[in-house]
């Protein structure tokens, strides 16, 4: 059997199309990874996969849809990544399609093939069709995500200068954080990526890459003579062996393979223009990626900020589901999410945190700066307390940066507390700085530990 035949798509459809020949034809995938990008998110991943993971309420790539399904002609959705398809993807595909009036199909890599080997291997189901356009999002990340703007750009490049090009959206960042992205030099008149390194060892640009491209079918020929050259040089004497000889051709990434070869072309763009962004790579860039959510959804006017029935309490962006019930003395915000079934008992406080579904909240608890698991419990006058992380108050081009869990001497950094699903913690304890582990029960307290 061939590797095609396991890699089959499993597609969910909306019930309407709405295609207009009149405009041109666009589609979208999203790069969701694999199991091994869930590890700096656990335990909160050993429940869910990391796309799926609830920010400002919903799971995280939903932001993206909902994002894609504005964009006129744009129905069909790619999901491109080497999870094993689980039932909550199923479920979720299936909603969103229905909900975003889109056609979301879910493309299965055999193995990790790269940011751009996955698009590679299933070029022949992307070019069906023959989309003008293909919008490629990563999964991992926070934004406003101006595409529409990015679209409009995209083609006045076409118009004026390039038939053959495509577009990146980037973003300014402080001096210091941008060697930990891909950092590109712009042409400021013409808007041209003359230089792209990623990663790089010293500084070259405060411009980095925001994980959001505008690419056209000739990406795939791209991609193929990377391909070649890395055969050719597997040909010419290499010590590889046959195995990871074949996985050296066939993992290809799009930001050093790609970008870095197309830079000075002519051929990539740069745009510019959006709100907000960030990476979300641990659990607590999930915290700021909210805040972020939270205060967009309250600047475009959306009922879901502020929601929490019979619960005046309420402070700064709150969203709090229909079926949580929150004691109308508990005191609420900013930033912080209540999810399903969310039972919050008389005179807590919760503050910057997200409390997911079926979770209880004592009475007189204080949650501040954590995530609270599924189904877990919060006892009577607990504290639950992580450490606030956010971006440079004093640099305007500062953003989110996640740190490492431990330091150089192996002592665990403080940082916001995690508690994973049906963690029970005790009344009159105080859990600090910690990430305890599912299942487990809490009854002294805990100060800067991992708790297994």
């Amino acid at each position: 059997m061939s590797v095609d035949q396991f890699c089959e798509p499993i597609c969910f459809r909306c019930a309407n199309d709405g295609f207009s020949r009149d405009m041109p034809k666009l589609k979208a995938v999203i790069l969701i990874g694999g199991p091994q990008k869930d590890t700096k998110f656990r335990p909160l991943t050993f429940d869910i996969e990391m796309p799926l993971f609830p920010i400002a309420g919903i799971p995280m790539i939903e932001h993206h849809l909902g994002a894609l399904s504005s964009i006129d002609n744009l129905r069909d959705v790619f999901i491109c990544g080497f999870y094993q398809q689980s039932s909550a993807l199923s479920a979720f595909m299936s909603s969103a399609a229905l909900k975003y009036n889109l056609h979301i199909t879910y493309l299965q890599e055999y193995t990790a093939l790269g940011t751009a080997g996955g698009l590679y291997h299933f070029r022949d189901v992307l070019s069906a069709g023959s989309p003008d356009y293909i919008f490629v999002l990563n999964s991992d990340i926070c934004s406003d995500f101006p595409l529409q703007h990015m679209l409009q750009f995209h083609q006045r490049v076409n118009n004026s200068k390039a038939s053959d090009h495509y577009t990146i959206l980037g973003v300014e960042v402080s001096r210091s954080q941008s060697i930990k992205y891909g950092a590109l030099v712009e042409d400021p008149h013409t808007h041209e990526v003359l230089h792209y390194v990623e990663k790089p060892q010293s500084y070259v640009s405060s411009l980095i890459n925001c994980g959001i491209y505008l690419f056209n079918r000739n990406i795939f020929h791209d991609i193929q003579a990377i391909r070649e050259q890395k055969e050719q040089e597997l040909d010419e004497g290499s010590s590889w062996s046959s195995n990871s000889g074949d996985a050296h051709v066939q993992k290809i990434s799009l930001e050093r393979d790609l970008l870095e070869h197309l830079a000075g072309t002519r051929r990539l763009f740069l745009f510019k223009e959006q709100k907000f962004w960030c990476q979300i790579k641990t659990a607590g860039s999930a915290i700021y990626a909210s805040k972020l959510y939270l205060a967009h959804l309250r600047e475009t006017g959306s009922d879901a900020v502020g929601a929490a029935t019979g619960a005046p309490n309420i402070r700064g962006d709150v969203t709090v589901r229909p079926s949580a019930q929150v004691d109308p003395t508990a005191c609420i915000g900013p930033n912080v999410v209540i999810g399903e079934n969310v039972r919050v008992d008389c005179g807590a406080r919760i503050r910057d945190s997200i409390v997911l579904d079926g979770a209880t909240i004592g009475k007189h608890a204080c949650v501040l700066n954590s995530i609270v698991g599924w189904n877990a419990r919060v006892g009577m006058w607990t504290r639950v307390e992580g450490t606030a992380i956010s971006p440079n108050p004093n640099d305007a081009k500062a953003k989110f940066e996640t740190v490492d869990l431990f330091s150089k001497e192996g002592k665990l950094i403080p940082s916001i507390c995690v508690l994973g699903s049906d963690v029970k913690v005790d009344g009159h304890v105080c859990v600090r700085n910690c990430i305890v582990l599912p299942n487990k029960d809490i009854s002294r307290s805990f100060k800067n530990e991992i708790i297994l």
